[in-house]
């Protein structure tokens, strides 16, 4: 069963950070392109990072770039996003999503999508 579970959500404080974790199974994310979005209430859903098929760098948000990270462990078979400097406005429920499209840029569709987990930034 193709499927990818996400964790690691939860409630912190603004300035602090948690480490979002996308868990693939049934297929190896090492040559699909990855890409984390959220959702905040009352808003669309907006990508976050991503990484393309090739690997390579990272792309992120304006709005979260220098703060979050995004990286792989390919012996693993999981993704992660390091958020640092939590602002309120990162609150949202994020999801993690995979595709099988091959190139250099990230993908405009995912095929396979992780179950929402909550973050929120709040005192």
């Amino acid at each position: 069963q193709v499927q990818l579970v996400a964790s690691g959500g939860g409630l912190v404080q603004p300035g602090g950070s948690l480490r979002l974790s996308c868990a693939a199974s049934g297929f190896s994310l090492e040559h699909y392109a990855v890409g984390w979005f959220r959702q905040a209430p009352g808003k669309e859903r907006e990508g976050v990072s991503c990484t393309s098929s090739m690997g390579g760098v990272a792309h992120y948000r304006a709005s979260v770039r220098g703060r979050f990270t995004m990286s792989r462990d390919n012996a693993l078979n999981t993704v992660y996003l390091q958020m640092n400097s939590l602002k309120p406005e990162d609150t949202g429920v994020y999801f993690c999503a995979a595709d099988s499209a091959q190139g250099y840029t990230c993908p405009h569709e995912y095929d396979v999508w992780g179950q929402g987990i909550q973050v929120t930034v709040s005192s």
